[in-house]
């Protein structure tokens, strides 16, 4: 996924951003509310992470903008605001979960995994595709009962296609989901990514549609 992080505590925005890039999403961190404006203008995103308290204003405003302009992207808030009514106040601006700081880094994996998967059309984790079971909340594919060993970025685009399957999507589409900003990304990336896959989970797995991209093919 590609993930807009909003927090401007240094600290904790550098390890949120370490453990989401672990987990095989590009991330783009911003620190004002400004800088989130521009973000969401000219980049899709999968999912934003918000803090409530920015130098330039408060993360529920910028929540009720962009639902009221229309804006469907999923939400989880970031706060050390832990009152029931606070909480109450940021679901009903839209967002779709609360985490209140601290918080485990990997309860923030799993809300992630959990909101993706409600906003894919299907909360449920355990999947079947042809002779693969995949479990997407412990992230793991067996292949024929044989479980498959994938890397964090493997996984992460195996997931864009489980969560798009009768889609076609470009290679610009797919480095969107596994670079963020300023990333360096070598020309043939994605297609070896593509390849490994292939060869892990089935030769059948990917289609590819010549010069327009790749989509779930008929397993």
């Amino acid at each position: 996924m590609r993930v807009l992080l909003i927090e401007d505590t240094q600290g904790l925005g550098q390890a949120v951003r370490e453990q989401i890039a672990d987990d095989g999403h590009a991330v783009d961190w911003v620190q004002r509310l400004d800088h989130a404006e521009a973000s969401v203008r000219s980049t899709g995103y999968d999912l934003i992470l918000l803090d409530l308290q920015l130098p330039d204003g408060r993360g529920l405003d910028f929540l009720r903008q962009r639902r009221a302009a229309g804006d469907v992207t999923p939400v989880i808030i970031l706060t050390a605001r832990d009152q029931i009514s606070d909480r109450i106040a940021g679901l009903n601006a839209g967002a779709d979960d609360y985490l209140v700081k601290p918080f485990d880094l990997f309860e923030l994996s799993a809300r992630v995994a959990a909101v993706a998967r409600r906003y894919s059309g299907n909360p449920n984790p355990q999947l079947q595709l042809g002779a693969l079971h995949i479990d997407l909340s412990a992230r793991t594919v067996q292949r024929a009962g044989v479980t498959v060993d994938l890397t964090a970025r493997e996984w992460a685009l195996f997931e864009a296609f489980i969560q798009h399957p009768n889609a076609l999507l470009s290679k610009a589409q797919l480095e969107d989901r596994l670079y963020e900003f300023g990333a360096e990304i070598e020309s043939n990336a994605i297609e070896v990514y593509i390849s490994r896959l292939r060869k892990k989970l089935g030769r059948e797995l990917i289609e590819t549609v010549r010069g327009m991209g790749y989509r779930l093919g008929p397993v």
